[in-house]
Formats: C-alpha cells, sequence, structure tokens
C-alpha cells in the first residue's frame, strides 16, 4: 500500500464528478508577514532609530526601504539582528544579506521563532544550505511569507507522497506559494478531481501517475480551480464536438490551464478565430487541435497576431495551414522573418513552419538555410544588405 501513496481513493462511480460543484475558493493570498501596531506617543510619523542603525549595520540602504516599504521602519518591535544571524548560519555574506533586507524588509517584523520553522520546511526539501540560501536571495518574499505554516508543512509532505520531486516542490514554494496556503484537504480534492477527470475522458490507471505529476509540474495553479469550474468546462468542450480523447489532447497541451479558462471566453475565442479563417465547425475543431492556443488566447491577442502576420505578407491560408505561427508573440514573429529576410528569404512565399519552434529550435533551423545560402552569419545590429 505505501507504494501506491501517490494515487488517492477514488469515487466507486466516476459520473459523481458530475454532482461535485462545491467552490473550492482561490484565496488571493499577498506576501504577508506579522505586522505590529506602532503605540509610541508620535504615533507613525517616528521610525525607530533602533532599527534604522541595526540595519546600517548590515549595510542596507536605508533610502530604497523608505521608498518601497517604509512602513517597517515605523515598527516599534523588529528583529534585525536576528534575521540576519538566521541568514548568516545558513551561510549567506555580507552582501547576500543587505540584499534580502532591502529587497524584503517586512523581514524584520517576522518572529525569528517562526522564521527557524520556515527554514526547517524549505530545508526539507532542499539538498544543502547553500541551495536554500540561494532560494532566499531569489525569493524573499516568498521565503518572508510567515502564514499558515502547518497547511505548508501538510501539504509539502502531501506532495512528497504524490511522487513529485523535492526540487519540483522547493519550485512551488518560490514561485506558487499560494497553493501551499490551501488546507491540505482541498488539495487533495482537487487531485481527486483531476483523477477521476483523467480516466472519464478515458484515460488509462496505468499513465495517470505520470500525467497528473507532469500536469502539476507544469502548471501547479490548477490546485486553486474549483471542481465546478472544471466540470464546467469540460461539458463545454463536449458540447463543441470535442471527443473525450481529444479533450484530453488539449488538457495535456495546454498544461492544465485549459482549467483557467471560461466557456464563455472560449466561445469569443472560438467564434473569433471561425470568422477569421473562414472555416467551417469541422474544420475549426482541427485547427484547434493543432493549435490548442486558439482556445487559450484571447480574441484581442489573436487579433494582434493575425493582423502582424497579415502586414508582413503572409495570407490567411498559409496560418490557416501552419497555425502554430499564432503561439509567437509580434517581436518574435517580427525578429524572425527580418532575420530569415537577411538570407534573401521571404516567409511570404515560403513555408511558415520556418518561423515556428523555440529559440533552440529556430537558431537550428536558420543554420541550415544559412548553410544553404552560404551567406556569413546574421548580426542583428549591422545594416542589412539585402536585395530588393
Amino acid at each position: 500500500m505505501a507504494g501506491m501513496l501517490w494515487k488517492l481513493p477514488l469515487r466507486s462511480q466516476p459520473c459523481r464528478l458530475c454532482s461535485c460543484r462545491k467552490m473550492l475558493s482561490a484565496p488571493r493570498h499577498r506576501p504577508f508577514v506579522a505586522r505590529f501596531t506602532c503605540t509610541t506617543d508620535n504615533q507613525s510619523n517616528k521610525e525607530n532609530e533602533r532599527t534604522v542603525e541595526k540595519l546600517y549595520k548590515f549595510s542596507v540602504d536605508i533610502r530604497k526601504i523608505r521608498r518601497l516599504k517604509g512602513w517597517v521602519l515605523l515598527e516599534d518591535e523588529t528583529y534585525v539582528e536576528e534575521i540576519a544571524t538566521i541568514l548568516q548560519q545558513l551561510g549567506a555574506d555580507e552582501t547576500a544579506v543587505a540584499s534580502v533586507l532591502e529587497r524584503c524588509p517586512e523581514a524584520v517584523v517576522c518572529s525569528p521563532a517562526a522564521v527557524h520553522v520556515q527554514r526547517e520546511l524549505w530545508q526539507s526539501v532542499c539538498k544543502s544550505k547553500e541551495e536554500l540560501v540561494k532560494l532566499i536571495e531569489q525569493f524573499p518574499e516568498s521565503f518572508f511569507t510567515i502564514k499558515d505554516q502547518e497547511n505548508q508543512k501538510q501539504n509539502v509532505q502531501f506532495f512528497q507522497e504524490l511522487g513529485l520531486k523535492n526540487v519540483v516542490i522547493s519550485r512551488f514554494l518560490t514561485t506558487a506559494s499560494s497553493i501551499f496556503h490551501n488546507p491540505v484537504e482541498k488539495n487533495k480534492q482537487m487531485i481527486r478531481i483531476l483523477q477521476e477527470s483523467y480516466l472519464n475522458l478515458g484515460g488509462s490507471e496505468a499513465n495517470m501517475k505520470v500525467w497528473l505529476l507532469k500536469l502539476l509540474s507544469q502548471n501547479p495553479f490548477i490546485l486553486l480551480n474549483s471542481s465546478a469550474a472544471i466540470q464546467e468546462t469540460l461539458e463545454f468542450l463536449q458540447e463543441q464536438g470535442f471527443t473525450d480523447f481529444e479533450i484530453l489532447q488539449l488538457l495535456s497541451k495546454l498544461k492544465g490551464f485549459l482549467f483557467q479558462l471560461s466557456p464563455r471566453s472560449i466561445q469569443h475565442s472560438i467564434s473569433f478565430s471561425k470568422s477569421a479563417f473562414h472555416c467551417t465547425d469541422h474544420d475549426l475543431k482541427q485547427l484547434v487541435l493543432k493549435c490548442p492556443a486558439l482556445l487559450y488566447y484571447s480574441v484581442p491577442v489573436l487579433e494582434e497576431r493575425i493582423q502582424v502576420l497579415l502586414k508582413e505578407g503572409i495570407s490567411i491560408a498559409q496560418i490557416r495551414e501552419t497555425p502554430m505561427v499564432l503561439e509567437l508573440t509580434p517581436q518574435i514573429v517580427q525578429y524572425r522573418i527580418r532575420k530569415l529576410n537577411s538570407l534573401g528569404y521571404r516567409i511570404k512565399d515560403g513555408y511558415l513552419a520556418n518561423l515556428n519552434g523555440t529559440k533552440k529550435e529556430f537558431e537550428a533551423n536558420f543554420g541550415k538555410i544559412q548553410a544553404k545560402k552560404g551567406r556569413p552569419l546574421f548580426n542583428p545590429v549591422a545594416p542589412l544588405n539585402v536585395d530588393e
């Protein structure tokens, strides 16, 4: 049974997913630390001189704190030396300590005891103190968000039991800290919903663990969705004629962001694309399967990207043939077209596929075209000498 910790118990009747309508609210968490009300005679207009002096001692730029988070300097009770000592014990040097306190001055009003608990929690998913110090330097506000520590601990344990690697969990702590403030039962419920959805869409139990862990790794914020929103989105896509297998494809390709879209926004994007590409419902469905971003991007974004391509002389027919080009920003499109033009390659007369791909893929493709042309390397700074 220990080997099955990652898999939560599923309901015996998958169709009961439809009845699970309880909203799991996605609380809007802002960086939080315990704050103390200033009770001096001069109220909130007088800075705590001891705090200022101690920050100076650690070479902290006080002017920066006054400009960004001056309230910290007004607090009666601060722990500058204690917090600095904790950082130093982890191996942070003088520059690192000053940087953390400048960028996250609210750290000095955190209880040292609570910071010790936070350090132990983060250390449990870091390989070494050096790695932990680097994370704190990069994401001080996430570390000093001293809130819901019991929830955080339980969620870390839950994610480990699911099978997520510590390096992934540490990334969640720094960039998706809000999911740790959820009660662990809420996160467990969302995992069950995702498992049921996967199986109901035709996924196999043998592949479910890999699919689930990949989905969470790509988009942990999916845990902030509600069960009702997930069911509503699935039902809407089925009404649009997508099969269960196709919906599963879309869900995987969009990394779970599909559930963050409302049926209304999806409908707007579908209607716009159908009009822009002059296609039937069947043709549009094929376009969406080739380029799921047609569902994800808003109408203004799609419209802008199509207009940029049209201004470059590219036709609607070409875009329909290679819709993935709409995943690129206008800036990237223009840069790549200019770079290809430097080789005398006219994208409007060729294949849009040469624009596609990641930066690495494009550069490799560009190198192949360049080798055929026998031209020197492209210099984006130098003026282009291109035959008209």
